[in-house]
C-alpha cells in the first residue's frame, strides 16, 4: 500500500510551524553568551529589587499617614475616587475573578514574553526597552522607599475592599508586610509603568495595523490596579510621568541608544514579527 500525500492546511501548517521555529533557531544562533550575561542582569536586578523593597516594610505609621494624605491631596484635585471605580468589581463577581486573576500574573508573564521576543527579534528595541525598565524600576524603588505608602485594600474604612482577600485570590500573605512582600510599596505603580512602557515597545517593533491594540494592556492594567484596591489614581500617574522623565534622560545621557527605529533584519524575520 502506498500512503500518497496531499497539500491542504495540515501541510501548510506543519510548514509554518518549521518555518517559525526556524526563524527562531536562526535568531538566537550563536547569543548563548548573550542570554547568560542578560538573565544574570536581570537577577541581580531583581533580588536588588526584592530586598531594598524590605527597607520599608515594617514602616506601618509612615504608610498609612502617607495614604491618608495622598487621597486628601487627589480630594483637593477633584479626582475621582477609587470606589467608584471598584464598585462594578464588588457587584459581580466575575469581573472579579479575573481582574485578580489578571493581576496576579499579567504584569511578569506579559513582561517576560515581551522581553524575551525583543530580545530574539529586535535586539536594539531590547536594549532600549530593558534601560527603560531598569530605570524606571531602581526610581520605583527609591521612591518606596522615600514614601511607604499604604495601598487602598488596606483602608476599609476609607471604603476600599481588599478584592483579592475578599475571593480568596490574595498574592499577599495576612499581614502588612510577611516574607519577600513590602505591601507598602504602593508608589508608584510598576504595574502601570511596565505596562505602558512594553505596549510601546511592541508598537515602536512591529508594523502590523494590529499593534495599537497593545495599548490595552496598560489601560486594562490601570483600571484593574485601581478596581482590585491596590493602587490610587496617582500611583498610576506618578509612573506614566517617571517612564517619560527616564526616557527623556535617557535621550540625553545615551542619545546613540534611545531610538526605537528598526534596525537591519532580514525580511522573513520582520515578516514573522508584523
Amino acid at each position: 500500500m502506498v500512503a500518497v500525500g496531499f497539500p491542504g492546511p495540515r501541510l501548510e501548517l506543519g510548514a509554518s510551524v518549521a518555518g517559525t521555529l526556524e526563524r527562531w533557531r536562526a535568531a538566537v544562533h550563536g547569543r548563548g553568551g548573550e542570554a547568560i550575561r542578560q538573565l544574570a542582569l536581570i537577577t541581580v536586578l531583581y533580588l536588588g529589587y526584592r530586598f531594598g523593597r524590605l527597607i520599608t516594610a515594617d514602616d506601618t505609621a509612615r504608610a498609612f499617614g502617607n495614604a491618608h494624605d495622598l487621597l486628601a491631596v487627589e480630594d483637593r484635585l477633584g479626582m475621582m475616587a477609587e470606589t467608584t471605580v471598584q464598585a462594578p468589581f464588588l457587584r459581580w463577581d466575575p469581573l472579579a475573578f479575573s481582574a485578580n486573576f489578571y493581576y496576579a500574573t499579567a504584569h511578569f508573564t506579559v513582561a517576560v514574553g515581551v522581553i524575551v521576543w525583543l530580545w530574539i527579534f529586535r535586539p536594539q528595541h531590547y536594549r532600549l526597552t530593558r534601560n527603560l525598565m531598569v530605570g524606571l524600576t531602581g526610581t520605583g524603588l527609591l521612591l518606596h522607599v522615600l514614601l511607604p505608602l499604604a495601598p487602598p485594600r488596606m483602608l476599609p474604612e476609607r471604603g476600599f475592599v481588599d478584592l483579592a482577600a475578599l475571593h480568596g485570590q490574595s498574592v499577599y500573605g495576612p499581614s502588612h508586610s510577611d516574607g519577600m512582600s513590602n505591601q507598602f510599596a504602593a508608589m508608584p505603580s510598576l504595574h502601570v509603568g511596565w505596562a505602558l512602557l512594553l505596549a510601546v515597545a511592541m508598537i515602536a517593533a512591529t508594523r502590523t495595523r494590529w499593534r495599537w491594540l497593545a495599548l490595552a494592556h496598560p489601560a486594562l492594567t490601570t483600571v484593574i490596579v485601581i478596581g482590585t484596591g491596590n493602587h490610587y489614581w496617582l500611583d498610576a500617574i506618578i509612573a506614566v510621568l517617571l517612564l517619560a522623565g527616564i526616557a527623556v534622560a535617557h535621550r540625553i545621557i545615551l542619545p546613540a541608544a534611545s531610538t526605537w527605529a528598526p534596525s537591519a533584519q532580514p525580511r522573513d524575520t520582520l515578516r514573522v514579527a508584523s
